[in-house]
């Protein structure tokens, strides 16, 4: 998961080396943490969240059929 998400996130800005994914993993769900640079925050985000959105519902459709919720922070 931690990949998957490393690679949109890196496909999307100017700074690919500045890309962070942490993990934190609970009991019923799974934190994926993203840190990227602030002049690319707009990029990962999008027009009203839009981008953010579509990388919530990809990692949830990636998840499959594990029994805990993904969670994707973009910090």
């Amino acid at each position: 998961m931690k990949e998957l998400l490393e690679f949109i996130a890196k496909s999307l800005v100017k700074n690919p080396d500045l890309v962070e994914v942490t993990v934190n993993e609970k009991e019923t769900a799974t934190v994926l943490s993203l840190h990227v640079a602030d002049e690319d925050m707009g990029k990962v985000i999008g027009k009203q969240g839009r981008i953010a959105k579509a990388i919530r519902t990809v990692m949830k459709a990636a998840s499959g059929n594990e029994n805990k919720k993904i969670i994707v922070d973009i910090i």
